[in-house]
């Protein structure tokens, strides 16, 4: 009897050891969905409150649970199998090193990201980088959901003695608002060219970032790798410009536009601002073509994305001919091809910043490595600097500035090299400058609707425009304000949220520890009533013995 006493009263112990604390509790910061209303459409979540358990993805049943993936476990399918069983929510764990997910793996969630942007949820979806708190909860739950094919019993059995059991609260009583007074800011500045009523060239790209979630998005190649290729244009080309004997006949105009993510809005309010209301703009005067700068910094591959095809003779198809020249010399193994869509007047949505110009019937084309404008690359989490070839970004950046420089001095008709080098030696792309430009681009996301809020993103624009007054003439910086009343693009607050992961045992672990403590202390008041008994039959059993 006392040796089963003993045995009950270490199993217990052994077992409250071997329990983690009921009020156990983790904090972390979690990012929520993008929520923004853009040409009537709702995208992302709407909801941000959680409360409710932690479950697998691979579970069979998700209702009312908060459903735990990695970035390999996110798919369309899952996605909407939460979506279809009310899952009360998804978190997402991103890992802190983009760059160890498969390529495969990377490619899916990608697709799937995208896929979940383009409508909106009520479920609320999180986005959490990983550490070893949340890894360790991971872990706990796919165990749990990998005995479901086992027999009840061992199921229930583990449910009472080793289970552990996570609930995820984010209460917040103050409702989501709506934010309608965002800015949107686009910087220009211009190289004076040689002569009276010369013609114009722009080369532009926008600054902001899109993922998932904009607290982690931080657009590297999208569009990173356009300001890093812009800024060092400016840099070179001030250098010939800044001799007579070298000052090609054009006006040559960079801007840096914000909202491109979102419909190009920031592009939109400054052909507005330049064409109807400036009273003298270089877009007013004679345009030869507008040069975009859209995700360069990876592939063997160059497309020029035009609106209509460019007719001969005309500058534009000028331009891209000596571009496919330059690449046939110097790069052979870099395809390029023409890829030709027509503006869909009927959407309210554009696909490329050259759209917004060609609305307004001034000539543009954009440069990319993707041929697809609704590419899943063009904003995704997993875009980080992790991601960039910097050779290939240089490359891209010197077939650009030799195709510049050789069609603004008409080096082909003058006979020059198809070969030939113009920026080597000092006027080379300096990789230093670049990996040091995309590093900072890449040190904070640069989502829309936190470029006029937080202070480290205002010192960022603020620091492109002191780019662009270091080596430009007639720096201007435009602030777009919005309409409250009737705003082009609506974003919502709650971005990013304090969760709290509390580790609690399941309540079939209460009843399993309340039942052994009944049965220890129902064998003490059995031991104590019977004690004479017991001591005789002790006092014979070893007695017998020394006989």
């Amino acid at each position: 009897m006392y040796a089963a006493a003993l045995l009950l009263l270490f199993s217990v112990q052994s077992l409250h050891g071997s329990a983690l604390p009921a009020a156990s509790s983790y904090e972390f910061t979690a990012y929520r969905m993008q929520q923004y209303n853009l040409a009537q459409q709702k995208h992302g979540c709407r909801g941000a409150i959680v409360v409710a358990e932690a479950r697998s993805a691979d579970e069979p049943v998700l209702t009312r649970r908060c459903v735990i993936m990695k970035v390999t476990d996110f798919t369309t399918e899952k996605f909407l199998e939460a979506q279809r069983q009310n899952a009360a929510a998804i978190l997402i764990l991103l890992p802190q090193n983009v760059s160890g997910i498969p390529h495969e793996a990377a490619q899916s969630f990608m697709v799937s990201e995208s896929r979940a942007l383009l409508k909106e949820t009520l479920m609320p979806v999180y986005v959490a980088p990983e550490d070893e708190q949340l890894l360790y909860m991971y872990e706990e739950l796919r165990q749990a959901a990998s005995i479901r094919t086992s027999s009840i019993f061992i199921r229930v059995l583990r449910s009472m003695i080793t289970a552990t059991a996570f609930q995820i609260f984010v209460s917040n009583n103050v409702p989501i608002k709506a934010i309608t007074d965002n800015t949107i800011i686009t910087l220009e500045g211009v190289l004076p060219g040689a002569g009276e009523d010369v013609p114009t060239i722009v080369v532009t790209a926008h600054y902001d970032s899109y993922g998932l979630s904009p607290w982690l998005s931080y657009g590297a190649d999208s569009n990173g790798s356009g300001v890093v290729i812009l800024l060092e244009l400016a840099r070179l080309f001030q250098k010939l410009y800044s001799s007579p004997s070298t000052r090609p006949p054009y006006h040559f105009m960079f801007s840096l536009t914000g909202g491109g993510k979102h419909n190009f809005l920031g592009t939109k309010r400054w052909i507005e601002e330049n064409l109807d209301h400036a009273e003298s703009s270089l877009l007013h005067d004679n345009v030869d073509f507008v040069l975009c700068l859209d995700t360069l910094a990876n592939g063997d591959e160059l497309y020029m994305h035009v609106s209509r095809p460019p007719k001969p003779d005309t500058p534009m198809h000028s331009f891209i001919q000596q571009l496919e020249e330059v690449v046939s010399s110097r790069f052979p193994w870099v395809k390029t091809g023409l890829v030709h869509k027509k503006i869909n007047l009927v959407e309210s949505t554009v696909a490329w910043e050259h759209e917004r110009y060609s609305l307004r019937r001034i000539p543009g084309f954009t440069l990319s490595h993707l041929d697809d404008p609704k590419s899943e690359r063009r904003g995704s989490l997993l875009d980080t600097m992790s991601q960039v070839d910097f050779r290939k970004l240089k490359r891209n950046g010197i077939i650009i500035a030799e195709t510049l420089a050789r069609f603004m001095f008409n080096l082909t008709d003058k006979g020059s090299p198809r070969d030939v080098q113009l920026f080597k030696g000092q006027m080379d792309f300096q990789d230093s400058r670049m990996t040091s430009l995309m590093s900072f681009l890449t040190s904070i996301p640069r989502a829309t609707q936190l470029l006029d809020k937080e202070p480290g993103h205002i010192l960022l624009v603020n620091s492109l425009e002191h780019e662009f007054k270091r080596y430009l003439q007639q720096v201007h910086r435009h602030t777009f304000r919005q309409d409250k009343r009737d705003p082009d693009i609506t974003f919502f607050d709650q971005m990013s949220q304090p969760i709290v992961m509390y580790r609690v045992k399941p309540a079939a672990f209460d009843l399993f520890l309340g039942g052994c403590i009944a049965a220890y202390l129902g064998i003490i008041f059995y031991a104590i009533q019977n004690f004479g008994y017991l001591y005789k039959r002790l006092k014979a059993v070893v007695k017998s013995k020394h006989q």
